[in-house]
């Protein structure tokens, strides 16, 4: 019976200093410093990508750390923070004042960094040619107001609108109902949630009347360094605020048109750091607002949050 309470409690130790972050002001079970150690950090899981690359970038440099990443929902994200299970999370809005209130209760001060501006895109099916749409269609579509393909573009055989989001507590769907419905609950029959990002691509791939909504950077082709290509899996939509869409007056999720405003669903991303010992959680959270990080998140097909971004104007003279 000794033994295997020793042996439990040295479990939850060792789970505690991986993932946990100490509320005291002792080391308690961590052995992590700014540059070495394991801990695993939280993200919403439509930001998997950048987050994970920017992870692989950081223990490129510093090989001593080891940085485990869970994705999840963005509200379990949340609940770990302030339950202190986790030192880092990474999502889409900053701690609401009854959060930062909460964790002010604990003796815990968060520090938030905006370190991106994401797009939510929509994608289509590959063969499917309607690649253009209007905010106000998205709205009529979210709402049931219409729900046939046909209903907004002239002669489409394509049936009802298939629309699938990548989970019902994710940050994507929280996006779509405070600001793109203004709070409005989604009211379609022929809308479903499945349960990661990678699934809505492969969902929208394989029918085609289906319209997935996803963070941008999980369709970001690394083989281009112009980060003017997307997937080949899918169709990426062109979206325009004006109320009805041409492919003159609407716009992909490239950088350059969320730095300029023209693509109306930009979202920013944050990364919120409860770690009172300011050891490597803290130090990850640094290291993507640094030069450094700031270009791998451009080089991941974001808009850096601190970024210098010149946009040039290039003339090509033809024969």
């Amino acid at each position: 019976m000794r033994k295997t309470f020793i042996y439990t409690f040295f479990c939850i130790l060792a789970t505690t200093a991986l993932i946990g972050c100490d509320n005291s002001d002792k080391r308690g079970g961590r052995t992590d410093t700014e540059t070495s150690g394991e801990v695993t950090i939280v993200a919403d899981e439509s930001l998997k990508p950048v987050v994970q690359e920017l992870i692989d970038q950081f223990e490129f440099k510093w090989p001593k750390a080891k940085i485990n990443l869970l994705d999840t929902t963005e509200n379990r994200g949340f609940e770990m923070i302030r339950d202190m299970q986790t030192c880092l999370l990474f999502t889409t809005r900053p701690l609401k004042d009854s959060e930062t209130a909460y964790l002010k209760t604990k003796k815990q001060l968060p520090s938030v960094f905006p370190i991106a501006y994401d797009a939510l895109a929509l994608i289509i099916n590959p063969n499917n040619n309607d690649s253009c749409i209007s905010v106000k269609n998205i709205k009529d579509i979210l709402t049931g107001k219409v729900t046939k393909w046909n209903e907004i573009y002239q002669g489409s055989k394509l049936g009802n609108f298939d629309v699938v989001f990548d989970n019902k507590e994710s940050a994507t769907l929280h996006y779509v109902v405070d600001s793109i419905l203004d709070g409005k609950p989604i009211d379609n029959p022929n809308i479903t949630a499945a349960k990661t990002s990678a699934e809505v691509i492969e969902y929208v791939h394989n029918t085609p009347g289906a319209i997935g909504i996803i963070g941008s950077n999980w369709l970001n082709d690394k083989g281009d360094t112009t980060n003017l290509t997307f997937i080949n899996k899918i169709r990426v939509m062109k979206v325009t605020a004006n109320d009805v869409a041409t492919a003159s007056n609407s716009w992909k999720p490239y950088q350059v048109y969320l730095l300029d405003g023209r693509y109306p669903f930009a979202r920013t991303l944050y990364a919120i750091c409860v770690d009172p010992q300011r050891k490597l959680p803290w130090s990850f959270a640094n290291y993507t607002t640094s030069p450094t990080g700031q270009l791998i998140v451009k080089r991941a097909g974001l808009l850096p949050y601190r970024g210098d971004i010149t946009i040039k104007k290039v003339k090509i003279k033809r024969d």
